[in-house]
């Protein structure tokens, strides 16, 4: 079948081998497939992407092997393979947690030199994790199901409590899914702030309440404006006078070195930090800040099977921008240019694939 497919450093286009359903899986047509931010730092130095993931015990990984991205998805039911239930006939279109169980173990799909993911025509899934798609959800809405899971999680783990002031603080598909989260579950007020004007639009009509360009004001000048003090003395001060004091919650949503830093620097006492955005490589930070100011920093990875349900669920009751989000889709010939683009990504959302 075709791919596109990471060969000598090099995301081609060529034949690959059809994948092979085991015990409890189903075989899946490719419909829709997103790029993932984690896809370009692959793609850009996979022994070191490998390397890391190592590191926590995430499933080896050969960075030389054919391996097929595509962990964000929708795609339709082709083949039941063996001891599978067919719960779900034929032609169901379907999205479902990017994990796989084989013969030797758990894999990741779009992480494996076993199993493709879906940049590809076709796929194995494993039944179990299989969700339908509501039949009013448009495909490539579906595909947007596990990116915004990711805000999901990391909004499940904020603790953020309602009228509680937030920041998101980059506005590509992990802010804004972040953004989506906060507002599906009626948190605000939110602000957002991005450098670019396309991704700052997203955020309006993701239903940010405030978007900022950093550019041209520090994001941290508003919070004055939600009784929340910018120093620690300010803080002191409001706490002799006693009441209630906003202990605001910040989300990374950059993932580059510096980033962390420069929160730390800039966030008022008692912030709560939570960093989405995955960066990959080292980085400092000034501890003296973060003590004085008694900030929390949490950081969030992925998401659950409860999650990730619960957001087809909500993107099928309708996503508010879901449908601006996809700013561009290509073919599987299209791809590799994809890639690409997104090196630069300030005028896109997501760019998907459709196989």
């Amino acid at each position: 079948m075709q791919a596109a497919v990471t060969r000598n450093g090099q995301l081609v286009v060529g034949e690959v081998d059809d994948p092979t359903p085991s015990s409890g899986h189903v075989v899946v047509r490719s419909l829709a497939a997103g790029i993932c931010g984690s896809d370009l730092h692959a793609l850009g130095d996979f022994a070191h992407f490998t390397g890391l993931m190592e590191s926590v015990g995430v499933p080896s990984l050969d960075p030389h092997a054919d391996c097929v991205f595509g962990h964000e998805f929708c795609a339709e039911i082709v083949e039941h393979g063996p001891d599978t239930a067919g719960t779900l006939p034929v032609g169901t279109r379907v999205c479902s947690v990017p994990i796989v169980l084989g013969p030797t173990g758990v894999e990741q799909i779009g992480y494996s030199n076993v199993y493709p993911g879906a940049l590809a025509e076709r796929m194995v899934l494993q039944e179990l994790l299989l969700l339908p798609v509501p039949d009013s959800l448009d495909t490539n809405l579906a595909a947007l199901t596990e990116p915004l899971a990711v805000g999901e999680h990391a909004v499940g783990l904020s603790g953020l409590q309602p009228g509680q002031p937030c920041l998101v603080v980059g506005c590509g598909p992990v802010g804004l899914a972040v953004i989506a989260a906060l507002k599906g579950r009626g948190h605000g007020p939110v602000m957002a702030a991005d450098f670019s004007p396309t991704r700052r639009a997203l955020a309006e009509a993701f239903g940010a309440d405030v978007v900022i360009d950093p550019a041209t004001e520090s994001p941290h000048d508003r919070w004055t404006a939600y009784g929340v003090p910018r120093t620690v003395m300010e803080r002191m001060g409001a706490g002799m006078l006693g009441g209630s004091v906003p202990e605001p919650v910040i989300f990374e949503a950059v993932g580059v070195p510096g980033m962390l830093q420069s929160l730390i620097a800039d966030a008022p006492p008692k912030s709560k930090i939570v960093v989405v955005g995955v960066c990959m490589h080292t980085d400092h930070i000034e501890p003296f800040m973060a003590v004085t100011k008694e900030l929390e920093l949490r950081f969030s990875f992925g998401y659950s099977p409860v999650e990730f349900a619960a957001t087809l669920d909500r993107l099928g009751h309708g996503v508010p921008g879901a449908d601006r989000l996809v700013t561009s889709a290509v073919d599987l010939a299209g791809a590799p240019g994809a890639f690409e683009t997104l090196r630069t990504p300030g005028e896109h959302g997501k760019i998907l694939v459709n196989p």
